[in-house]
């Protein structure tokens, strides 16, 4: 008699698309192949303001409430702008594709990774990791990483070179306001050198080739314009007087890694509610928490983990789409082990 095979207790995956901090740098736009890039330095700024949250006002007595309406909001915040000489703002980061997509770093189950790794080999050899690649590129061309410093810019120039001995080897430029941020594909003019970009890509996680990206976005803002770094999420706040914190590295302005993995993750078309809402990151429950919500509920059987459970455990394979949106799962990594 055979043993029933279940899900590892332990299971755990190391991210494949492995992304560094993103810097904040002010220049010319007319210069920006020069190398006299300025760090955005960040710095503090006290504003009265006014009361204008929501208020509860059940059972409050109205003349405190406008007493407290009519009173100043004073509060002390960080900002970061370009300096009044500069009206472009460069932003530069580095990726690492990894190989070994599929495979656990941790995992207590023999016969379960043995299936699990088999499924994994099934469907690099069916369906290739060229459709996930293509995606993956397709963010980095669109400057989605950007976020809202992408907003109302009049240009934007996304670069992306390959680096091997420390040296730019290969080099692709790509205009990306021409770009789609809900198809993610390229217009005819770039299109050659996305597929050239998302095949090495493809050759990095198929592990063929090490490659390590050196991404430089160049956002023509205006001079003076406001910058938006990555904001600190602050538990105890009780140590700070600040009611806005930015992130910084060596006192010069930056984005989290995590924003912008989540942004070159953002290929998730595959939904139930895509058509209308676009693409989200991968997640395993589909969760937008600036939307209050998740996509893919486990009662609808499209969440990661029935797709994955009913593909390994139970020979349930699922239609393409879902696979594509499993395997991009298991490149973002995580714990996904059944502990109860």
């Amino acid at each position: 008699m055979t043993n029933e095979l279940k899900t590892a207790s332990v299971l755990a995956f190391e991210r494949k698309l492995d992304v560094s901090d993103a810097l904040l740098f002010s220049g010319e736009w007319d210069n920006r192949h020069d190398n006299h890039w300025q760090p955005v330095s960040i710095r503090e700024k006290s504003v009265r303001g006014t009361i204008s949250n929501r208020l509860k006002t059940k059972d409050q007595d109205p003349a405190k409430l406008d007493a407290a309406i009519e009173n100043p909001n004073l509060q002390t915040v960080d900002v970061a702008a370009l300096p009044a000489d500069a009206d472009t703002l460069k932003v530069q980061f580095t990726l690492r594709v990894l190989s070994g997509v599929g495979e656990p770093s941790a995992c207590n189950e023999s016969a379960y990774r043995e299936k699990l790794l088999a499924t994994v080999a099934g469907y690099i050899q069916n369906a290739g990791l060229g459709e996930l690649a293509q995606r993956y590129a397709a963010n980095l061309a669109n400057g989605r990483f950007l976020w809202r410093n992408r907003i109302g810019a009049e240009q934007v120039e996304v670069t992306v070179a390959r680096l091997q001995g420390g040296r730019a080897v290969s080099e692709w430029c790509f205009d990306a306001l021409t770009h789609s941020m809900t198809e993610l594909k390229a217009p005819a003019a770039d299109a050659g050198k996305l597929s050239e970009l998302a095949a090495l890509m493809e050759a990095g996680l198929a592990g063929k080739e090490h490659v390590l990206l050196q991404i430089t976005a160049f956002v023509r803002l205006g001079e003076g314009q406001e910058v938006f770094p990555s904001q600190e999420l602050i538990l105890d706040k009780s140590n700070s007087k600040k009611s806005k914190t930015l992130y910084h590295v060596a006192d010069v302005a930056a984005m989290h890694s995590q924003k912008i993995g989540n942004a070159l993750r953002t290929i998730d078309t595959w939904y139930p509610d895509a058509q209308s809402n676009g693409p989200i990151a991968v997640e395993p429950y589909g969760s937008v928490t600036t939307q209050g919500k998740a996509y893919r509920q486990p009662k609808e059987k499209m969440d990661f983990y029935n797709l994955l459970d009913g593909w390994v455990l139970k020979d349930k394979v699922p239609e393409q789409n879902q696979q594509h949106f499993v395997i991009a799962t298991l490149i973002r990594g995580g714990v996904f082990g059944d502990a109860g």
